[in-house]
């Protein structure tokens, strides 16, 4: 295949850039992009002019790791990447490996990969890009593939590498790049034979459920418990700031310094201090804001009376503390130097339950803006209406970077509503929820932007450690939050998690057990929920699998505790058979699109897809048409949070007769130690357990009886 030649008028054409031209050229600049642009001839190019959304990183291509005598040749097609356009015909007749222009990492990462050539073929002894023969082209690729990446990988570098062949030819001086044999021969012989999983947010594990509990129960008593206190001391801290740099140094304001720090210099009680450089110091600002001084003389109080070794103390702010924690205050008082570091951790607080309770992407929530949640006129759910980024394209397939707002809305549960509320208490109207330059609380630096997800990562492992520090002054050891078996907390995995948790913890052992069930109801309208995609890759894909996932694991275990012997009872123990023997065994996790197919038809297969309920003690053999959990005509999974008794669906084994019988024994215990009203409501709980349980030994077969 070769591109079309184009005459001179050919608006796909572009000249030679000069050295003078910009890196990015007026036309793919947004109208609000105020980012710095490059110069053709400089040794680093910004790509900031390219980059519109929010929370993302302003990259550079440094031309330093290219080799000298392939430098201009790789400028050139570089310049012509992110600025050309390749023409439809051409990405037509590519189909499914067509390659638009890209997002701006996409196309330095494209630069890198040339870049990554040009050095192999200078160690080859190759100094012009028009000697890559056809020998050079497929040693290159089989170089690059000995670490043996995934095929998508390796197909993604492939394209990259046609690139500089099809962009050169956009040039109206091309360089003369050959064309890679690939592109005659097809790319299944070049490509590696083996397939490891691929890596990103599908592949994360999901958060340990002894993680996920204590830290959302820390993000949502933030947001709910203690934002106001918090907020509160906000307004007063900055208050006293503008106080202190504003106060003039008079007579009345030294007198009245005096009066508040020498009886306590002279009682020997501890000063109000600050720490400053690894020492400690008295708190100049809050002392000035308290008395009404200037700040310089705080520091001539200090000369005089030769305050070289100070006790730390206290610097209470009058700010009322309300919130609790355990039933009781959370603080004395809060102190004027922990206000920015409560106000970082209030923010993360809301950060997790947008980024757990939403199903939202990072750059999604990182896209929030103050007033993208109304409360609803008439009393209906409360929607976020946002930009989402992924795979945005204008008319002509180009990556808009800016993203566009979603054409179905999210759904928002009521944490994440409060969530939200807090963070516009942070922001002006209409600002970024994240907005860098509002979250420097500490430094208050003019950023823009949102935070970027390195900034956004370390704030969740800082409010770990805060909330642990928390745990232990309170004296709530089993409330903190241990550290994740996969190792670090990163944004990625919430999404994942969230679908894990619905698909199987539906009644419990995390927080809001209850809104995670309501909300797989939700998910499972699809099309009017707010939680509708229109890519077959969104939540609904990595709900399905998850949802199969442990479908097939329930199936597992249930021919293992038959094989072992147990017995089976229920109305629907022979259809609970037939979907053991027919549950497929899902190889991996990946949330690719094939497997995300494979996990909807599965879970289509009505009346032969099992559940388990562990609080229920039973498992679930899905048919809507028996079902007393009242789903959705087009529902794929039972309604588990309310599981009801008598229902058609239900098989039990032995092992959940078992566990009836001792939890039977732990409420009769509990109703000896309670009061007699509700000791009888208990007894009458635990005989309904035990006549269930009776139940089922006295009708359970062993599995070959029923086949």
């Amino acid at each position: 295949m070769s591109l079309p030649l184009a005459s001179e008028s050919d608006p796909y054409l572009l000249p030679i850039p000069t050295p003078d031209s910009p890196v990015v050229l007026p036309r793919w600049i947004s109208s609000g992009n105020a980012n710095p642009n490059g110069r053709y001839q400089e040794p680093v190019w910004p790509l900031g002019p390219l980059i519109d959304r929010p929370g993302a990183s302003l990259i550079k291509i440094h031309w330093r790791n290219c080799p000298d005598p392939m430098t201009g040749q790789i400028k050139q097609v570089t310049w012509i990447l992110l600025n050309g356009q390749l023409r439809p015909t051409y990405l037509q007749s590519r189909g499914m490996r067509a390659r638009p222009r890209g997002s701006a990492n996409e196309m330095r990462e494209t630069c890198y990969e040339w870049m990554r050539l040009g050095r192999w073929l200078y160690t080859a002894g190759v100094k012009d890009l028009r000697g890559c023969t056809d020998d050079h082209w497929t040693a290159y690729v089989t170089d690059r593939f000995r670490t043996n990446p995934t095929r998508h990988r390796a197909e993604e570098a492939l394209s990259r590498l046609t690139d500089l062949w099809a962009f050169d030819q956009l040039c109206t001086q091309p360089i003369g790049v050959t064309q890679p044999p690939w592109e005659r021969e097809g790319v299944d012989d070049y490509l590696p034979s083996s397939t490891p999983q691929d890596t990103g947010e599908n592949t994360t594990e999901p958060l340990d459920p002894s993680v996920v509990s204590p830290l959302l129960m820390w993000a949502i008593r933030m947001v709910d418990d203690l934002a106001d206190n918090i907020l509160a001391a906000w307004v007063e801290w900055r208050r006293m700031q503008q106080a202190a740099i504003t106060n003039p140094s008079s007579p009345a304001g030294l007198a009245a310094l005096d009066d508040y720090l020498l009886p306590r210099l002279a009682a020997g009680t501890g000063l109000p201090t600050t720490g400053w450089r690894g020492k400690t110091v008295l708190a100049a600002t809050f002392i000035a804001a308290t008395v009404g001084c200037s700040v310089n003389q705080v520091s001539g109080f200090r000369q005089r009376h030769e305050l070289s070794t100070l006790r730390p103390g206290p610097c209470p702010l009058p700010v009322a503390v309300t919130g609790q924690i355990n039933g009781r205050p959370w603080r004395e008082h809060l102190d004027f130097n922990e206000v920015s570091t409560l106000m970082r951790q209030l923010a993360t607080a809301a950060m997790i339950v947008c980024l757990y309770l939403t199903g939202m992407r990072p750059q999604e929530v990182q896209g929030l803006r103050s007033g993208c949640c109304p409360d609803p006129e008439d009393g209906g759910r409360h929607l976020i209406r946002s930009h989402h980024y992924k795979n945005v394209t204008d008319d002509d397939g180009r990556h808009v970077s800016a993203g566009e707002e979603r054409e179905v809305p999210w759904v928002a549960i009521t944490p994440v509503v409060r969530a939200i509320r807090v963070l516009e208490r942070m922001v002006p109207e209409g600002e970024l929820l994240f907005s860098s330059a509002h979250h420097d609380f500490a430094r208050g630096r003019q950023r823009g932007g949102a935070l970027k997800n390195s900034s956004m990562n370390q704030r969740i492992e800082d409010f770990i450690a805060w909330s642990n520090r928390e745990t232990e002054s309170h004296g709530l050891q089993d409330q903190g939050v241990p550290q994740d078996p996969h190792g670090a907390i990163g944004l990625g995995r919430f999404r994942r998690t969230l679908a894990w948790h619905i698909a199987r913890r539906p009644g419990g052992l995390v927080a809001l057990a209850i809104q995670y069930g309501h909300m797989r109801t939700v998910l499972d309208a699809r099309t009017s929920s707010g939680y509708g995609s229109r890519s077959r890759r969104g939540i609904h894909s990595v709900l399905d699998v998850e949802t199969a996932l442990a479908a097939a694991d329930t199936a597992a275990r249930l021919r293992d505790r038959l094989a072992a012997g147990e017995k089976i009872s229920g109305p629907a123990a022979r259809r609970a058979l037939t979907a053991a023997v027919q549950a497929p065994r899902f190889e991996g996790r990946t949330v690719t699109q094939k497997f995300a197919k494979q996990a909807a038809d599965y879970l289509a297969r009505d009346g032969l897809v099992l559940f388990d309920n562990p609080d229920a003690s039973l498992i679930c053999v899905f048919k809507r048409d028996n079902a007393l959990c009242e789903p959705g005509p087009d529902a794929t999974a039972p309604n588990q949070f309310d599981c009801r008794p008598g229902c058609g669906n239900a098989v039990r084994l032995d092992s959940h007769a078992t566990e009836l019988l001792e939890e039977t024994d732990r409420i009769n215990k509990l109703a000896a130690l309670s009061p007699q009203p509700l000791a009888r409501r208990l007894r009458i709980t635990a005989e309904q357990y035990r006549a269930i349980a009776d139940t089922h030994h006295a009708t359970a077969q062993p599995a070959e009886d029923l086949s």
